[in-house]
């Protein structure tokens, strides 16, 4: 009996610890008197309205479709809410839709394929396990027969305008074969002969209209919610200002027809390091350029003044 009432006891104590340590939690700081204290609920989740005029490209984004419109406000919730990777994008976007922009408009692709680059590598210089590079995500064959070089010492895969312009013409043949520029976005993804055979498997001529994997089937969705975020960041809870985002660093060019032996030495004779050397030409892939064809290279340095 004595062993039982001990146990009791201990049990007793137990629960009046709990219930104290409880109560100061929850009791309010002498300064916080009469104060309402915040509590978890105080953060909120909201739905959102579905935009009017979804587009790509100028072609509607048929949301009266009801499968379309929960594919869409999924996209829409999940890019919302998903907010560190939301800011990144507005911050990059800064920086470098402003090289993007002129080689899409000079290549008469329109503007809104801005946004692939955007959900293809979040505009860095990713790497996917496919082995695809750069930020137009360019695999090594294609980049090749679009006259790229790609190989251990020069991989233009990485160099932003080069890549821009060799998705310029993919996009171009891929709409050119398909029928618009939907089509041919998604073809950046499943390949011109993917989409083509499920059009004809399926009897339809519409992106939309198609059955089509997880990602290929999402691609579409997560650019025109991309699109629709970055150009209303307020409507979608995104707070910033333009000191807040990644400015363009001003560059100029100098060409290189010779062989380079040693880059750290290279960068130090245009007042830089070869960290910054390789910031601004990640295409360069060794300490060294091999050079045996004499090829004519322009390699990017930053104007003085932009790194202490």
């Amino acid at each position: 009996m004595q062993i039982l009432k001990n146990i009791l006891a201990g049990i007793g104590l137990i629960c009046i610890s709990v219930l104290f340590i409880f109560a100061m939690q929850k009791a309010p700081s002498d300064g916080n008197l009469g104060k309402e204290q915040p509590f978890l609920n105080d953060y909120n989740v909201y739905a959102l309205e579905m935009p009017e005029d979804l587009n790509f490209a100028g072609e509607a984004v048929p949301v009266e479709n009801p499968d379309i419109y929960e594919r869409m406000d999924r996209e829409l919730l999940v890019n919302t809410y998903w907010q560190s990777n939301g800011l990144l994008m507005f911050k990059r976007a800064q920086k470098y839709f402003p090289i993007i922009e002129p080689i899409l408009e000079k290549n008469g692709v329109p503007n809104d394929f801005k946004y692939l680059a955007v959900i293809e590598s979040g505009l860095t210089n990713a790497v996917s396990p496919a082995g695809a590079r750069g930020f137009w995500q360019i695999m090594k064959t294609t980049g090749r027969e679009n006259g790229l070089e790609v190989n251990s010492n020069v991989d233009e895969r990485y160099n932003l305008e080069l890549a821009t312009e060799v998705a310029c013409n993919y996009l171009k043949k891929a709409k050119e074969k398909l029928g618009s520029w939907t089509l041919a976005a998604a073809a950046y993804n499943a390949g011109n002969a993917g989409i083509s055979k499920r059009l004809n498997e399926q009897d339809v001529d519409n992106y939309y209209d198609l059955l089509l994997g997880e990602e290929t089937g999402r691609y579409m969705f997560r650019i025109v919610a991309l699109k629709e975020i970055l150009n209303n960041p307020t409507k979608y809870g995104f707070n910033f200002n333009k000191d807040h985002l990644y400015k363009p660093i001003p560059t100029y060019k100098i060409e290189v027809d010779t062989a380079v032996t040693d880059f750290t030495q290279f960068a130090e004779r245009f007042g830089i390091n070869y960290k910054v050397l390789k910031l601004h030409n990640p295409w360069l892939r060794e300490k060294h350029l091999n050079n045996k064809s004499r090829k004519m290279y322009q390699i990017e340095i930053p104007k003085e003044g932009y790194y202490k």
